[in-house]
């Protein structure tokens, strides 16, 4: 259900709200840069202990020393055998699984290279599946494991054709991920543009001009940034009430779509 109200939640069976993580262990997969690493560092702020998991070992390095993580490993979350393994050598039960996922493929259908949309395909929607496979049995109740997603496919036009059919695909996929892996919770975090390194390298010289342009158009009057989509991730882990869902995060900027914006 994209937009669902973010009312109550506790961290447990039941009582009010808290956001108390003390004793709780957050695993990040991909938690070197942006939104992971600053998912990992609200979560250390609240009290949890984190791991780290991404390819770059000298970027995890240097994202662990910020935030104090318990430990790192470094590996391609899309080596599904490694993946499982990562799950199998950790040296106790976790609470929460945060995956950033791949970033967005843009392209023509003629320019489009096949090879690389049948990865990415895959990427998307079998790597979901691999981390409740192999990460929920791993987890303790009332945990989520949680995705992050985008709102940016939800428009159609020319050269949207793989990242719409990915906008529209995880959050069935996350729904019914939900019910299976019951009671293990199982939420999708969908951004609108965030200020981050991948947003960096995706925009190139552009990016100054995208970030104007965001500040004068977004009802929020700034850009988000990946703080902002980590303290929604932190609420969604911490609120037991929420499961099979998808949280949007943009400022206001689907929005603009009445005005011709984008």
């Amino acid at each position: 259900m994209t937009g669902a109200a973010l009312d109550g939640g506790d961290g447990g069976a039941g009582g009010g709200p808290r956001q108390d993580m003390r004793g709780q262990t957050v695993v990040v997969i991909g938690g070197s840069s942006g939104i992971g690493l600053e998912t990992a560092r609200l979560a250390r702020a609240h009290g949890a202990e984190v791991v780290l998991a991404a390819r770059n070992p000298e970027r995890l390095h240097d994202a662990a020393e910020q935030v104090g993580a318990h430990s790192t490993a470094s590996f391609d979350v899309n080596d599904l055998t490694a993946l499982e393994r990562f799950f199998a050598d950790l040296p106790e039960p976790v609470d929460h699984v945060l995956v950033t996922g791949p970033g967005p493929t843009y392209s023509t259908l003629a320019d489009m290279d096949l090879d690389e949309v049948a990865r990415h395909v895959a990427q998307r929607l079998v790597l979901p599946l691999a981390v409740g496979r192999f990460g929920a049995p791993r987890m303790r109740p009332p945990g989520t494991i949680l995705f992050v997603g985008g709102t940016g496919g939800r428009r159609s036009g020319v050269g949207l054709t793989v990242i719409s059919a990915m906008t529209a695909a995880l959050p069935a996929l996350i729904a019914s991920l939900a019910l299976e892996l019951a009671p293990i919770r199982a939420n999708l975090v969908a951004p609108g543009f965030v200020d981050t390194p991948l947003s960096a390298s995706l925009l190139g010289d552009q990016l100054d001009a995208r970030r104007e342009e965001l500040r004068s158009t977004l009802p929020i009057g700034r850009v988000v940034g990946p703080a902002d989509v980590a303290a929604l991730a932190v609420h969604v882990m911490t609120n037991s009430a929420l499961t099979g869902a998808t949280y949007d995060v943009d400022g206001g900027q689907q929005l603009l779509a009445n005005r011709g914006g984008s």
